[in-house]
């Protein structure tokens, strides 16, 4: 009778554990599909409005800055509060922020468009980490293999949605206009959020007891390090992707708002895949993937790329197709790149509390996101696309030399 119900609450456990995963997932999708668009409507409605790439970048300055803030302060409040708290609130606020953003034409000045991205920052990023860190709830820690397969898919999943909602902006902002798909969007969330509030795990990632707030800054070398290395490797893609690139290709080449949104779309959801695929590329079971090689090798491929599409783009050989081609296998290194990072975060990130742990590292992520956008706007300004992806290349060999720095997987056990 016993080992009966021992089975049984095992079926339980795993059911729940599905469960949980599915909604963090569906609750993951849903605000990376209207997080993606929001960008894409953003950069599209206000160049046509005649604003320049700097003044475009300085529209998500506080969208980037705040979304530093959040994950250091996230993670110590999701270890207090709960997740599944931090998650809904997250949602709750990209809500305010759309709706604030549907109010009429002539109310919609430059303050008000920078405290809605403000909030949407802090959203997006308590989003985020909820979703990630949940991961490191919901599987053992001696399943490095199933740790890395599931985050995988959940960062995959969400790039590709969010390449789908860069597709999704530029079709809205065409057919029904900026305030319209403002109004629309927030009306999918509040669906999305009724749902999480109902059926969301209610003591998800809740510390045992109450961690204190200095604790927010990592003391390990491995997590330090992995932080740094992702600062600016995220840097590396955002100092031309968020302003250079929509820019180039509707002002440079001529492009439609819906065919620039298509083609950022097909990136981003492409850049999803890989990294979906990831633990079948590197190896999820492998023990080097716990390890510092496999972020040499990749990040050294990648710059290898970076430099090879800087140095087309300089001397104007065949000029469209490089960028086009070059973006989309840099695109297919840098998702292995980023898929290990995550999982490596994870995988290291303290049991009691870890969304701390991964609170410090996506802060990292968020300051090389408000870094590369702040110089995607000068750069492009100054010197045009060859010169962000010139500074995209230096970035990455950056990343390279700080890897290379990092422990073994033994040293941080």
């Amino acid at each position: 009778m016993t080992e009966t119900t021992h089975v049984e609450n095992s079926r339980q456990f795993r059911q729940q554990q599905i469960r949980n995963y599915a909604l963090i997932t569906f609750n993951y999708w849903n605000f990376t599909l209207t997080d993606g668009a929001l960008r894409m409507l953003v950069v599209l409605h206000f160049y046509s409005l005649g604003y320049s790439g700097l003044e475009i970048a300085m529209l998500f300055l506080f969208y980037e800055f705040f979304g530093v803030v959040t994950n250091l302060i996230g993670g110590w409040l999701g270890a207090r509060i709960g997740l599944n708290r931090t998650m809904n609130i997250g949602l709750f606020m990209q809500i305010t922020a759309l709706l604030m953003l549907s109010v009429p034409a002539q109310v919609l000045s430059i303050p008000l468009v920078m405290f809605a991205q403000a909030i949407s920052g802090i959203a997006k990023d308590l989003n985020k980490m909820s979703a990630k860190t949940s991961i490191k709830t919901l599987v053992s820690s001696q399943q490095p293999g199933k740790l890395y397969r599931w985050i995988a898919i959940l960062t995959g999943s969400k790039n590709a949605l969010k390449g789908a909602g860069f597709f999704l902006g530029g079709a809205l902002l065409s057919l029904i206009g900026f305030q319209n798909a403002m109004f629309t969007m927030a009306a999918i969330l509040t669906l999305v959020l009724a749902g999480s509030l109902v059926w969301l795990q209610k003591d998800m990632g809740k510390a045992g007891s109450k961690p204190k707030f200095t604790r927010i800054f990592s003391r390990s070398r491995a997590i330090n390090t992995l932080s740094a290395a992702r600062l600016f490797l995220f840097a590396s893609r955002d100092v031309w992707f968020v302003i250079a690139l929509p820019v180039s290709l509707s002002a440079v080449f001529g492009w439609s708002h819906v065919e620039t949104g298509s083609f950022m779309a097909i990136w981003v959801i492409g850049y999803g895949l890989v990294q979906g695929i990831a633990p079948k590329i590197t190896g999820s079971e492998s023990q080097h993937t716990q390890s510092r090689l496999p972020l040499v090798v990749w990040s050294a491929t990648l710059l290898l790329v970076s430099v090879l599409l800087a140095l087309a783009i300089t001397c104007q050989w065949y000029p469209q197709l490089s960028l086009i081609a070059g973006l989309l296998i840099f695109g297919a290194i840098f998702a292995i790149n980023s898929s290990l990072h995550s999982y490596l975060i994870v995988s290291f990130a303290r049991e009691e509390g870890a969304s701390m742990d991964v609170g410090f590292y996506y802060m990292a992520n968020a300051m090389g996101r408000l870094t590369g956008t702040v110089l995607s706007g000068w750069a492009f300004q100054w010197g045009g696309l060859a010169t962000c992806l010139w500074i995209s290349a230096l970035f990455i060999m950056l990343t390279v030399m700080i890897s290379l720095t990092m422990p073994a997987r033994e040293a941080v056990q």
